[in-house]
């Protein structure tokens, strides 16, 4: 019986892995293509702003969310019973989609495709790391020449996002119409640099990239996890303690580019590093998308409010550990 393959898509925060999957499934070609999307928080934004996407196949019912917590971490509690419940439907899924959390680890969900209870089943047929082309080449993943500096000194940032390269077997250097061409050709080196022989790196713009590519791989990634190295081999488990969130809620908003400019500020003063969520913009009947990226901020009306659903903006604020929750929070709402 052939086994279904499963694109594992990972990426830092802000990276562009849900447009990624919002254009493999308008190019999904009649494929049926199961999703998961797993979050870093209580709230999930991706999978809601996929469902709304009006692209057949991202409803409800072929999206299956997995809100607060990581995939890398409660592999046997949520991702198993999952894929078993995916693997057992009537018509079961030609292809899944995963949609890992920004700050997930992508080698121990790989890991769990060895387990006995859907190894025979289902494969890995590819693991594609999306990169920020833009924030590689502003040395967001950089130590500083304080850290350096420190004998211990530990960079979260930089240890997440090797890792998520070191498993890749597809990267793509996303964003690449914010680079000119000389940055462009000294991003693309150095990721290079840090990949396994034979790992390709495309460039790529909004995520778009043929899923003749991206999918079918054939990687069978749950074969060669020793090629696939990590800084938190051997660890029994791992956890997010470096990183935290929380949830701003505000009452409807006159002007959007007011919050906005407050919404740079505060990333700025507090290195935010991403935020994102909906708005309820006074007089407008649609919802508004925000979607932060450092200080890179884009705004949308993505649909219309649906009867009975409450008009109530929220933006999900994820940072390193220490956040100051009180500033940021009257910082937004001022």
């Amino acid at each position: 019986m052939r086994k279904v393959p499963a694109t594992v898509i990972t990426g830092f925060l802000g990276a562009g892995k849900t447009t990624l999957v919002r254009h493999l499934m308008e190019h999904a070609h009649g494929r049926r293509i199961a999703l998961i999307v797993n979050e870093f928080g209580d709230i999930g934004i991706d999978g809601d702003l996929l469902a709304s996407c009006g692209v057949q196949g991202c409803t409800e019912d072929d999206i299956i969310e997995l809100a607060n917590g990581c995939l890398c971490c409660t592999v046997a509690d949520e991702f198993l019973p999952t894929m078993q419940a995916l693997l057992d439907r009537p018509n079961p899924p030609d292809h899944i989609i995963i949609e890992t959390s920004g700050l997930a680890l992508p080698k121990p969900l790989v890991k769990a495709f060895q387990w006995p209870e859907i190894r025979s089943r289902v494969t890995v047929d590819g693991v594609l790391a999306v990169v920020d082309a833009a924030a590689v080449a502003a040395g967001r993943f950089a130590d500083t020449p304080e850290q350096m500096a420190q004998p211990d000194h530990d960079n979260p940032l930089e240890e997440v996002f090797e890792d998520q390269l070191a498993c890749a077997d597809m990267v793509l250097l996303n964003k690449a119409d914010l680079l000119d061409d000389a940055a462009l050709g000294r991003t693309h080196a150095e990721l290079a640099a840090k990949l396994r022989p034979g790992v390709r790196v495309i460039r790529t713009s909004r995520s778009a990239i043929d899923p003749m590519i991206a999918l079918g791989l054939s990687a069978a990634a749950e074969d060669d996890l020793a090629a696939r190295p990590s800084h938190h081999d051997g660890e029994d488990g791992h956890d997010h303690d470096d990183f935290e969130s929380f949830a701003v809620t505000l009452a409807e908003i006159a002007d959007p580019a007011a919050l906005e400019g407050r919404l740079i500020q505060a990333i700025a003063d507090h290195d935010i590093l991403r935020l994102k969520g909906f708005l309820a913009v006074s007089g407008k009947p649609a919802r508004h998308v925000v979607q932060a990226v450092g200080t890179r901020i884009e705004r949308w009306f993505d649909r219309p409010w649906q009867a009975g659903e409450d008009r109530v903006s929220r933006l999900v604020v994820i940072g390193e550990k220490g956040l100051d929750r009180t500033a940021i929070e009257a910082a937004i709402l001022a």
